[in-house]
């Protein structure tokens, strides 16, 4: 019997204990993983804590205004004096109105006709509030405050207590209001959801399969011999993102497909419009990915700031919860991000059948980032090629 096989071996436990005290040792000297642990949750607590609200806030909304009178003008002042929409866009015409809803600029259209006067006289005023199911959210909490507004206002302000009010007034208050949804008649959550389901895929995507790349390339030692090539690191980025182009044009198609087939919800708009649109947003949030890899040196720090970017970006851009929702300032903040624009096209191509022009502003946000983050990457890989 050899020396080693006479020698007594470490028991389980203390294998187990000096494994995991070494890898306590490595885990303490990772500031990217430390990092992580601290930041994440704190941003978290303030998302849900201080940013998440089921109340709108700076909510877009056009008025049509047929009627002129000093009670539809007060109506008005009302709605706005609740603090919860922007000021009114008057428009001029029913299609005008819509258009606006149509594109995301306003929320609901109130259609105040033009009988507004002889019905005040008769105790009967009725105006039309047209809403974005789309967001339905949004659609039936801004159709609630106005509801509120229109319950304690009305010609029938300062008449005797004890004079019956008509019939129409008893459940609705002062002014009948008959609400009619766009885009998503009965308000169904599905629609919403499944609608920005493209966005969420090609996120998470993009970024999982471009932020480890250069990261996994330097600790298996080929990312010099990919530096040594005559090219510059623009052309390095751009070569490195291609191939997954397409690969998110394929989940593209899938996401649609199953959601038409499975669920009901096809595109309503130009697929043309789609397609281009989805083009700058792989390259931006492709591009994201690549500049995680620049920053990360090992595989798990890659994975942390990946995972530490997917998280807000959901959260903030509007595909689970309307950013209309959230306060001035923060929501500001998730405009940063290319899903924020990627899903406002999206429900205006797939829920509320728009085409090319309607998604101009949203191509332009996620080209001007996808060109930002190119610099940035650029810059990153400069001083390596040195």
């Amino acid at each position: 019997m050899s020396e080693l096989e006479g020698e007594p071996r470490p028991g389980f436990v203390s294998n187990v204990l000096a494994l995991a005290y070494r890898e306590a040792a490595v885990m303490r000297h990772d500031k990217a993983f430390l990092g992580m642990v601290l930041f994440q949750p704190i941003i978290m607590l303030l998302l849900m804590g201080f940013v998440l609200s089921n109340e709108p806030w700076g909510v877009r909304w056009a008025v049509l205004d047929r009627s002129d009178t000093a009670f539809s003008r007060r109506l008005v002042a009302e709605i706005s004096a609740t603090g919860r929409f922007e000021p009114p866009r008057m428009v001029r015409s029913y299609d005008e109105g819509r258009a606006l809803v149509r594109r995301g600029d306003a929320k609901l259209l109130v259609v105040i006709p033009a009988e507004l006067r002889r019905d005040v006289e008769r105790g009967t005023p009725q105006v039309q509030i047209l809403l974005d199911g789309s967001d339905p959210l949004i659609a039936s909490r801004a159709g609630g405050i106005v509801r509120g507004v229109a319950a304690r206002i009305g010609p029938r302000e300062g008449a005797p207590s004890h004079a019956p009010a008509p019939a129409a007034l008893r459940d609705d208050g002062a002014v009948v209001l008959r609400q009619r949804f766009w885009f998503n008649a009965t308000l169904e959550d599905r629609s919403f959801f499944l609608a920005a389901l493209a966005g969420m895929l090609l996120t998470n995507l993009c970024l999982s399969v471009t932020s480890g790349g250069l990261v996994s390339e330097r600790e298996n030692g080929t990312f010099e011999q990919t530096l040594s090539l005559p090219t510059r690191p623009i052309e390095i980025v751009l070569g490195k993102l291609l191939p997954y182009v397409a690969v998110c044009y394929v989940v593209l198609t899938i996401a649609l497909l199953g959601s038409g087939l499975g669920f009901g919800v096809w595109p309503q708009g130009s697929i043309l419009g789609l397609a281009v649109l989805t083009l700058p947003f792989v390259l931006a949030s492709l591009s994201i990915g690549v500049l995680i890899s620049t920053i990360a040196r090992t595989t798990s720090q890659a994975v942390f700031l990946t995972t530490f970017s997917i998280l807000p970006s959901m959260v903030l851009s509007g595909v689970l919860f309307p950013y209309q929702l959230m306060p001035p300032g923060v929501r500001e903040v998730g405009a940063i991000f290319p899903l924020r624009w990627y899903q406002i096209g999206l429900r205006r191509l797939v829920s509320r059948g728009g085409d090319l022009t309607d998604v101009v502003v949203p191509i332009l946000a996620l080209s001007l980032i996808f060109g930002v983050l190119l610099v940035l990457i650029a810059r990153r890989l400069r001083p390596r090629l040195a």
